[in-house]
């Protein structure tokens, strides 16, 4: 049997919070106990509300930020254990596109000297290749390689173009996995799906495993095959893309759908349905299931005082939901 490039086990990362620099208030639970795995070349999209540990998977993924319990492994390699050399050489097989194009390149460096710190990092010392590299990444992505493009700054770039710049940086080194963190959310609605449009080819044409973290459900449909919603730390629901849309089993997803605007659908016309009440402190979260408190479908007794498993109503479809037990 193929093993997944990916595998998550029990991810947790926190957040000590202290006051004056000393005073401990506590730990932010950001992510808490993910499970998931992702095959060579497949797309997997993470999606939920604003604060809900989207980001943090990422960066912790990443080797950004340094989990406090779990393991995740690459290509076979624990995560955990990664340092040195080992780390380098992991953060050259994992491309990241970041949310914020402008934000993401140096101000004060041209196109070719950014895309060129990568490889001068990484170890690929002849100009010529370099060069090379470039001028085929930014033909990739549809900015072509002529000097005017590689000689400009950031700030005379459109956003779509510098997205498309992050694109090629994440391509350069010929990832095995490419992270994107919301990398849409700050683009003009025109050009946003030209870019996921970009994604998705570059992602296809050279068999690279996409993660795709966003809120918007709306672009799920067309840019991932796999779909995982979390909520507040932890994993409510994962399934095929067509499987959730089509049935969702946790009331949170449920409710993210209700509240989709999706002509597809054939919704447009309807009162959006949103949860209602707010995202739990992290720093002290509910107890049970965290959905608990704004879930319509709330059994006392038992979504307030124990943790639901992830049940699985369907083949690869798994809920964290008390609701679908004995299923």
């Amino acid at each position: 049997m193929r093993q997944p490039l990916l595998v998550v086990k029990g991810l947790q990362t926190h957040f000590e919070l202290r006051q004056w620099g000393f005073l401990r208030l506590g730990s932010v639970r950001a992510l808490d106990g993910v499970d998931f795995t992702l095959d060579a070349g497949e797309s997997a999209a993470v999606v939920g509300e604003s604060g809900c540990g989207k980001s943090t998977l990422a960066r912790t993924l990443l080797g950004i930020y340094r989990p406090t319990a779990g393991e995740a492994w690459f290509a076979g390699q624990s995560l955990a254990r990664l340092q040195g050399r080992a780390l380098k050489e992991y953060r050259a097989r994992v491309g990241y596109v970041q949310q914020d194009p402008y934000g993401a390149l140096p101000p004060f460096m041209t196109v070719r000297r950014a895309l060129a710190e990568p490889l001068i990092i990484h170890g690929v010392r002849g100009r010529a290749e370099r060069e090379r590299r470039i001028a085929a990444a930014l033909e990739e992505v549809g900015l072509g390689a002529s000097p005017e493009v590689q000689e400009s700054y950031p700030h005379q770039l459109s956003g779509g173009q510098q997205q498309r710049v992050v694109i090629a940086r994440a391509l350069l080194l010929r990832p095995r996995l490419i992270i994107a963190d919301e990398p849409v959310s700050m683009l003009d609605a025109s050009v946003r799906v030209e870019i996921l449009d970009l994604l998705q080819r570059v992602q296809t044409e050279h068999g690279i495993a996409l993660l795709y973290i966003t809120h918007d459900l709306s672009t799920v449909r067309h840019y991932a095959q796999r779909v995982m919603v979390m909520y507040a730390g932890r994993l409510a629901e994962q399934a095929p893309v067509e499987s959730l849309l089509a049935r969702p089993q946790h009331p949170y997803s449920e409710a993210l759908l209700a509240a989709l605007v999706d002509p597809e659908a054939g919704n447009a016309d309807q009162e959006r349905q949103v949860p209602q009440g707010e995202p739990p402190n992290l720093l002290n979260p509910p107890a049970g299931c965290r959905f608990h408190p704004r879930c319509p479908k709330f059994m006392a007794g038992t979504c307030d005082r124990k943790e639901p498993p992830a049940f699985e109503p369907f083949s690869g479809h798994l809920a964290a939901c008390w609701l679908r037990r004995g299923q």
